[in-house]
């Protein structure tokens, strides 16, 4: 048995789990939830789906669409988040394992540092002022974006079409991946960081889907398993994603297959530039509501 096999099985058997505990959820609250309006999640949720498999990622999207629609309820709103994204994620990793193929050293090793930084490093960051954090990596994503806009106008050498990483790339593969698993306990996201390292250590952009992709799924049984067992998710929004969101997937997984290296690298580019931005808006409109000492 192969290691991507192994993966392969860990994703399924998380998934079964997953949709049990969510059905058994489901009936318990299903009367009291009767009013949710299940058609617009259904059409945020297919759309955010499509976007997360292109590295832009969903929450934002449906936190948005949410908040603006009124579709579900803010207490509810974390949990209801995690559960959507769960079968996405899975659908993600199984399609992009099968289409790309990552170095299973490089796969799992980076896989693992993100799972590492989410579970040791979340005891480190919880401290630190996520205001601050938000503008740091808001300054260092555009720094970054700027790199990888000169390289595509080829100013510098920049990327590469290795499918892994080795030596000292390789440590700083795992170093990387474990600072921004543990930065997601904050609220910054995985994928657009990940994506960059990658691209910036001179791997094939296409080899940072299903590094994030595994790593985001792995993740989502723990914070969506947790939100379950409170009891703090509205399920039916949540089965409607679950539903849908793998329908997103294969269309946007499709079109990403079917993109040669420098359309992958303009959308590397995009989607850094989209998330430095999206973290400017949240320092920004954090600051304002936050009152003066």
């Amino acid at each position: 048995m192969t290691i991507l096999t192994l993966i392969r099985a860990g994703l399924i058997l998380g998934a079964v789990i997953f949709v049990i505990m969510l059905l058994l959820a489901w009936r318990k609250n299903r009367h009291q939830e009767s009013e949710t309006r299940v058609w617009p999640i259904v059409a945020v949720g297919g759309f955010a789906s499509f976007c997360d498999t292109l590295g832009v990622g969903s929450f934002a999207i449906m936190t948005s669409c949410y908040k603006q629609f009124k579709l579900v309820d803010d207490e509810y709103l974390p949990g209801t988040l995690n559960c959507q994204s769960v079968l996405t994620s899975v659908a993600e990793s199984l399609i992009f394992l099968t289409a790309v193929k990552v170095d299973p050293t490089t796969l799992i090793a980076l896989v693992l540092s993100a799972c590492l930084g989410t579970t040791i490093g979340a005891k480190i960051v919880a401290g630190w002022d996520r205001q601050l954090i938000r503008i740091v990596m808001s300054v260092a994503l555009l720094i970054v974006a700027a790199l990888l806009l000169a390289g595509q106008l080829k100013l510098f050498p920049l990327g590469g079409a290795t499918l892994g990483l080795t030596g000292w790339k390789l440590v700083a593969g795992i170093i990387g991946n474990f600072v921004f698993g543990a930065l997601m306990t904050v609220g910054i996201g995985l994928y657009a960081p990940c994506m960059t390292i990658i691209y910036l250590l001179g791997m094939n952009p296409l080899a940072a889907f299903p590094i994030m992709m595994c790593s985001g799924a792995f993740l989502s049984f723990f914070s969506a398993g947790s939100f379950l067992v409170l009891n703090r998710v509205n399920t039916r929004a949540s089965l409607a994603v679950a539903i849908v969101g793998p329908i997103g997937v294969i269309i946007a997984a499709f079109l990403v297959k079917s993109m040669n290296m420098q359309v992958l690298a303009w959308l590397v580019t995009f989607v850094v530039i989209y998330t430095s931005f999206t973290m400017y808006l949240s320092w920004k409109k954090d600051r304002q509501i936050t009152p003066i000492s």
